[in-house]
């Protein structure tokens, strides 16, 4: 294994520093990964140094690396034009190729009289006619769907001209009475009359609604002047029902005509991009895809784009996206030359866009929880936490630290965790702080840091599990100190702070060098302030429970005191203080208080003044 890895770095080194392709192979000779390179040197090297900073996939990847080649070009676009059609060569195992499990989808019509439309995954070998394929389902079931109640065709399952005729004596289903089918199967609409409604459905899947108006309300016109009134009344309401389904469809609308907008969020390995199509303004389709991660953000977000519209024909003139790639410039040439006009790729800063770019990561996270079996809320939050952190990956687990004390006296420590951005009680842990003295928090915190992490390296009970991240409830200060105590260690965790403002609301998240402003992003300010609150109950509990305790083992003292005496006084007058300061007469008020324990009261405190 070393003696492979060391051959692969040493050929690596002595690549050119200069633009081109690299395959890497398995021991069979096959291809499993094809990537570009501004220089490939620096890039392939990469691979075979250090394997800390790589994701899980990438590292799956290079242990399966036996040998790679390498094509020099003159520039990093025409590396980019040869990685895309490399890959679409070879399909290597470990690049994204955007595979789902949808596969194309038909317009079915079935064989007249009686035709009925519908979406399938297959052609068979059968009389029906087939319009297709559609890469898609999203928009082509909608538009079936619509086509269907619109000309009102038939979707139930019962008989039309299956071995009998409609008979007219039949009650309608539902459907009918809801405006969404002429009732074929009762006789109330002739073959011709059905037929003409099929016809009309064809023609506005394959051509919009704009064309199908067109001819429709030219056919109203028609009618009136030959004085059929009656099939005037129909074709118009037919096309009141036609623009009502575009105004629906409307709801979500976008001032930029012709645009995708892309976002991407991950979540426990996994990474899900999202793309919503609007076209004349309107949402027209949507598509998700489902991968491992492979290397940084940024880079998949890029690859992503590259595989997809690799597949596709039409390009939009602008590509909105959550957070520009890397090769974004290059992305733009690449995608202007195989549209043949200009295309841009914008990643906006405020406005509706922004609301668009929202509305397709929440899509995302939503389809990637129902995939991990987890809330699609959690994902957006982690997933908006690990972009605004600059860290590699969501965290898993998140421990955060608060410190809690009544004028720096019996102070102590409360852990949280959270999993997958949900609480994890089982795993709180408190801190009875030790050494730390006068309310100094900084110290404090540093103690708790220091025996937790120290557990981590011994393996102990319930400290084994190392976190994916640590916030700490206070600034930059506390940050600093207990960077220092990691620092000393050995843990490499990233450690940051969370800042509260003048209404002990979140304001921030502090690092060391300055503070990242949180409220803007919906999901990781939701996230982060639940846990500022939820370490803050934890630990400020346990403060008072050690607190209450003390002051209970201080009533104990007293002769005649028992534990039911002394919670008495306490529910009573609420607090060691107001029992020492109360007179006789006060005493004797509390619930099974007698004389003489009243006055062995009055003599202790006054002893211990």
């Amino acid at each position: 294994m070393e003696e492979r890895m060391e051959r692969l770095r040493r050929e690596s080194m002595a690549l050119p520093l200069l633009p081109g392709v690299y395959l890497m192979h398995d021991k069979a000779g096959k291809v499993i990964y094809v990537g570009k390179a501004k220089a490939l040197k620096n890039r392939v090297s990469q691979y075979f140094g250090s394997q800390t900073n790589h994701s899980a996939k990438v590292r799956q990847m290079v242990a399966h690396v036996e040998t790679f080649e390498t094509i020099v070009v003159g520039s990093e676009f025409e590396a980019l034009v040869l990685e895309c059609s490399l890959i679409k060569q070879y399909a290597p195992k470990y690049n994204i190729l955007l595979k789902d499990d949808k596969g194309y989808h038909y317009i079915r019509v079935s064989p007249p009289p009686f035709s009925r439309i519908a979406v399938v995954m297959q052609k068979k070998d059968d009389d029906a006619r087939y319009i297709g394929p559609y890469m898609s389902s999203y928009g082509i079931k909608q538009a079936v769907d619509e086509a269907n109640k619109v000309f009102g065709l038939s979707t139930c399952q019962r008989p039309l001209a299956f071995g009998r005729r409609p008979s007219a004596m039949e009650r309608p289903c539902l459907n009918h009475h809801l405006g969404q089918c002429c009732a074929p199967c009762t006789g109330r609409v002739t073959e011709a009359e059905y037929a003409e409604r099929v016809a009309g459905a064809i023609e506005w899947l394959t051509r919009g609604s704009a064309a199908m108006i067109a001819t429709l309300e030219e056919r109203m016109l028609k009618a009136a002047e030959d004085l059929e009134f009656e099939k005037a009344a129909k074709l118009r309401d037919r096309i009141a029902a036609i623009r009502r389904i575009d105004s629906r469809q409307k709801v979500v609308m976008s001032r930029v005509s012709e645009q995708d907008v892309a976002a991407m969020v991950r979540s426990n390995g996994k990474a899900c991009f999202e793309v919503l199509r609007f076209r004349g303004g309107a949402l027209r389709d949507r598509e998700e895809f489902v991968t491992d991660e492979m290397d940084e953000e940024d880079a998949d977000r890029g690859e992503f784009l590259r595989r997809y519209y690799a597949e596709r024909d039409e390009i939009p003139r602008q590509i909105t996206v959550d957070r520009l790639p890397t090769d974004a410039q290059l992305l733009e040439e690449w995608l202007s030359q195989k549209a043949g006009r200009r295309v841009h790729i914008v990643c906006p800063q405020r406005g509706e866009q922004v609301q668009l770019v929202t509305m397709c990561r929440d899509n995302a996270s939503e389809h990637l929880a129902r995939v991990l079996g987890v809330s699609g809320r959690d994902t957006a939050a982690l997933d908006e936490l690990a972009t605004l952190l600059g860290l590699a990956q969501p965290p898993a687990r998140i421990e955060c630290y608060d410190i809690s004390h009544t004028a720096g006296e019996d102070a102590v420590g409360g852990m949280i965790v959270y999993e997958h951005g949900r609480p994890l009680k089982s795993a709180y842990r408190r801190f009875a702080v030790r050494t730390a003295k006068g309310g100094d928090d900084a110290a404090a915190m540093m103690e708790v840091l220091a025996r937790r992490m120290t557990d981590l390296k011994e393996g102990v009970e319930g400290f084994e599990i190392a976190p994916d991240l640590i916030l700490l409830d206070g600034g930059e200060m506390q940050v600093r100190a207990v960077k220092e105590v990691l620092l000393q260690l050995g843990v490499d965790v990233p450690l940051f702070g969370l800042v509260k403002d003048s209404h002990h609301r979140t304001r921030a998240v502090s690092a060391q060098g300055g503070e990242l402003s949180v409220q803007s992003l919906r999901a990781a300010y939701t996230l982060v302030s639940s846990m500022q609150e939820e370490v803050h109950r934890y630990a400020i509990g346990y403060h008072r429970k050690k607190r209450g305790k003390k002051i209970g083992t201080t009533l104990l003292k007293i002769p005649g005191v028992g534990e039911t005496r002394a919670k008495a006084l306490l529910r009573h007058f609420g607090s060691v203080g107001a029992v020492a300061s109360a007179t006789r007469e006060q005493l004797m008020t509390v619930k099974g208080m007698t004389a003489p324990v009243a006055e062995a009261i009055k003599m202790f405190f006054s002893d211990n003044v």
